[in-house]
């Protein structure tokens, strides 16, 4: 009867080696060699642990280590890429990027933007807003790859008259086939200051407020 109540309560090792959630990899295998020794000694002789099932004990306790220690190496990769992002970015202060958003900066009778594409299109339009709605240009930009590619408007409408400096909206379309394909517009900032916090890499992009360094689609 004791030998049967042992059996009972050792049947799993790792089981009971992994009540605690705080255990390490080491702990968790000590207290798991203990246990399978401990039912080993104290099993059933007319039912005897066999071979199939300590194998299958033994290797649950190894994918419970082995977790661990990835967990462990990816955790110190993402540090050490944080790091190389945060150091990269340093150098962008004063450069200017590419990022999702609508608005156009009109400035000395330039502007620059960007188009993000899903796939490849054999037409790609830009269409520029101004505040009331009206389309005061459209720019064909013609056949495009997948990816980012940037445009420059030299700020004239399609009547040829220069249009007033300042803000301007982006509406974006391109097809393939007469298809719609996926596309974002992309706005030009320049890069004003440069945080590192809890929340990665930030960019201060002024007028276009903060975003963060994986929002950057291209360098100009």
């Amino acid at each position: 009867m004791a030998i049967s109540q042992v059996n009972n309560t050792t049947s799993n090792p790792l089981a009971a080696s992994s009540s605690s959630g705080t255990s390490s990899a080491a702990e968790q295998q000590d207290r798991f060699m203990k246990l399978l020794v401990a039912q080993m000694k104290n099993q059933d002789p007319l039912n005897p642990m066999d071979n199939a099932q300590m194998t299958s004990q033994i290797a649950q306790i190894n994918t419970v280590s082995g977790i661990e220690k990835l967990n462990t190496t990816v955790t110190s990769l993402l540090a050490s890429f944080n790091n190389l992002q945060a150091q990269s970015a340093t150098q962008l202060p004063g450069r200017s990027v590419l990022v999702p958003g609508t608005g156009l900066t009109l400035a000395d009778g330039q502007a620059m933007g960007g188009v993000e594409l899903a796939a490849a299109a054999d037409a790609v339009t830009v269409d520029i807003v101004d505040a009331a709605g009206t389309t005061v240009r459209s720019l064909a930009l013609g056949a495009s790859g997948a990816g980012v590619r940037s445009f420059t408007w030299d700020g004239l409408q399609t009547d040829g008259k220069a249009a007033a400096a300042g803000n301007y909206r982006l509406r974006v379309t391109a097809t393939v086939g007469g298809n719609a394909v996926a596309a974002t517009p992309l706005v030009a900032s320049r890069v004003q200051a440069v945080s590192n916090g809890s929340n990665g890499v930030q960019l201060d992009l002024g007028s276009a407020g903060m975003r963060a360094y994986s929002d950057i689609k291209s360098f100009l």
